[in-house]
């Protein structure tokens, strides 16, 4: 099979897994830099270009999407949808699990545990705001931030409402939700693939720190789910579209609740953690599931 993986940089842990894994099966991969493709939008054969030449026919792609190329990334992924390629995760469905607003009302709709949630777009909200998701502590995040950036604790009801109305001050989307003290500062990354927890890691923040990020210091460890934390994971990420995410859950008094669906999560923390060959499984995925024309949305906004 000839497979392409969209990613902004070629040495990339994650990308040179990938390209290795499907080597390594017999497939020919390329690496092609998102930022560099072009479309070629016509009635009858739309198609990718990149410098200055029409990208072959490939049967599969594997979008890495960075949060900063969003837009321009997901219309990349849906050319090649509307060319009859084959892809990982479905440009539909990046679009959702990257609006984390949209993501969460996805989640609640199917019933999914989720922290409790507040959205609101005046500052003179914010009583009412703070309240109804459970009082101080809160957690109050940007819409758009990515690895814990443009995520802040509120101890205080005061602190909570000047953080509220300081990000409402420069008009940036935020959440409030509420603080699940009993995890601890620590959460689970479930990667699925093809409806399938494949791996599972316990992410722990560093100390003093409620954000379990790896890349703010935490570390990670090889984690056995329950059975409710293996199907919230499974659930969320059939409730997004993602043949491929990484479900970010928090151990909370009422069972697991879901913090995030990420539609382009790192394979080396998960790989490191509980020395599992992720890449490959991921090719295996698409070695079963890449067919023509097999797009769900066919390219569809």
């Amino acid at each position: 099979m000839k497979i392409a993986i969209l990613s902004r940089g070629k040495n990339l842990y994650s990308t040179k897994r990938l390209k290795e894994a499907g080597e390594a099966m017999g497939h020919e991969v390329d690496i092609i830099d998102t930022l560099h493709c072009y479309m070629d939008i016509t009635k009858s054969r739309p198609a990718v270009r990149y410098h200055g030449k029409e990208l072959p026919t490939y049967d599969a792609i594997i979008p890495r999407i960075g949060a900063s190329i969003t837009f321009y990334g997901t219309a990349v992924v849906r050319q090649f949808e509307m060319t009859g390629t084959f892809s990982v995760n479905e440009s539909v469905a990046i679009s959702r699990s990257r609006d984390k607003l949209r993501s969460l009302q996805l989640l609640s709709r199917k019933g999914i545990g989720l922290p409790r949630t507040g959205f609101a777009s005046k500052a003179d909200k914010a009583d009412d705001l703070i309240k109804n998701v459970g009082g101080a502590p809160v957690v109050i995040k940007l819409l758009e931030g990515t690895q814990g950036i443009g995520v802040v604790l509120a101890d205080t009801k005061k602190a909570a409402e000047s953080i509220i109305e300081a990000f409402m001050g420069l008009n940036a989307n935020i959440l409030v939700q509420e603080f699940i003290k009993e995890a601890g500062g620590a959460d689970i990354r479930c990667f699925v693939v093809g409806g399938k927890v494949v791996a599972a890691m316990k992410r722990q923040g560093a100390e003093g720190e409620f954000r379990s990020n790896l890349h703010r210091g935490g570390s990670a460890k090889l984690i056995k789910l329950t059975k409710d934390e293996r199907a919230t994971a499974i659930n969320a990420a059939k409730a997004m579209g993602l043949g491929v995410c990484g479900v970010d859950i928090l151990q909370s008094k009422n069972g697991p609740v879901v913090m995030e669906v990420n539609s382009s999560p790192g394979l080396e923390g998960i790989e490191a953690a509980t020395k599992k060959d992720v890449a490959s499984m991921i090719i295996e995925y698409i070695e079963k599931n890449a067919k023509p024309h097999s797009t769900k949305t066919k390219g569809k906004g």
